[in-house]
């Protein structure tokens, strides 16, 4: 009877303690929760059409990406650098939420004002922590900005909802899930991944498709050549990251959403391959790389 009652005083305990962290939660995310309630603007924004999330991986040298240029595309992070981000003009930008330690907070506005000079009128994501910084430096004038909430991890939400935007949405491993859950939101039905190589644990280096600017040496998980710092750490963060693109697939799933893989190469295997090429027509693309 003993241990019966001590379960039963656990739980309980469990029970009010977790009540009482939502409530804290609640009223220290009231503010951008406010921001993020104004998303609910782009619900279904583009239901049933495709759209294209173009990560950073150096796969993406090997594809003719000025193809999208009449495609809706969401880049991500530094991705204006590749030289036909101009051409192709994302009509969205995702930055996942920011870790300080390299990185300063100087960095961080050099960092946005080179981005708001590169990315043409492509409505920006930020997540909350970083609202102070772009409205105390006044950055981004005339830029439409939204602002996610990330708080905890999928295993935390429900697993057959979309991610809802205007609210509080799983935080992220890696900036193309963000870029997903977005996606998801705005109604697109296909969904393609670009240079999402994730591979940097075979190839025992992290590079991009472009050559950084003002973040060169601020990535504290790799060294000055490029090596992460720690594999345990690098380990335990992939296993995360596929978790998420798990959790993501099946949301998709269960919503019919068909999320395709169209990475020229790289090692991430949840979601179907698709040859980048056979998207378009063939004299599309021939006209593209003539270009």
């Amino acid at each position: 009877m003993t241990s019966i009652i001590r379960i039963l005083y656990s739980s309980l305990r469990s029970a009010i303690l977790a009540k009482k962290q939502a409530r804290e939660d609640l009223k220290r995310l009231a503010a951008p929760l406010a921001l993020a309630a104004q998303n609910v603007q782009l619900r279904n924004r583009h239901a049933g059409q495709r759209c294209f999330i173009l990560a950073n991986g150096p796969s993406i040298k090997q594809q003719n990406i000025s193809v999208l240029k009449s495609e809706h595309v969401i880049s991500v992070s530094s991705g204006y650098l590749h030289s036909d981000y101009a051409e192709i003009a994302p009509a969205y930008h995702c930055v996942p939420q920011i870790t300080y330690g390299l990185m300063s907070r100087a960095d961080v506005v050099a960092w946005f004002r080179e981005m708001h000079e590169k990315l043409g009128h492509a409505v920006l994501f930020l997540n909350h922590t970083e609202e102070a910084v772009a409205r105390e430096e006044k950055l981004f004038a005339g830029r439409q900005v939204r602002y996610t909430v990330f708080s905890g991890g999928f295993s935390e939400y429900p697993t057959d909802e979309i991610p809802d935007i205007a609210s509080r949405i799983p935080a992220v491993q890696s900036v193309p899930v963000m870029g997903l859950m977005i996606a998801m939101y705005m109604g697109f039905s296909e969904i393609y991944l670009l240079g999402t190589d994730h591979d940097h644990f075979r190839t025992a280096e992290y590079k991009y498709s472009f050559e950084p600017t003002v973040l060169r040496g601020k990535d504290s998980t790799v060294d000055a050549g490029g090596k992460p710092t720690s594999w345990y750490a690098e380990f335990v963060g992939l296993a995360r990251l596929w978790e998420q693109y798990r959790s993501i697939k099946q949301i998709a799933q269960h919503h019919g959403i068909r999320i395709f893989n169209a990475t020229a190469g790289g090692e991430l295997d949840e979601f179907p391959r698709v040859d980048f090429a056979s998207l378009f027509p063939p004299a599309q693309a021939q006209s593209s790389a003539e270009c």
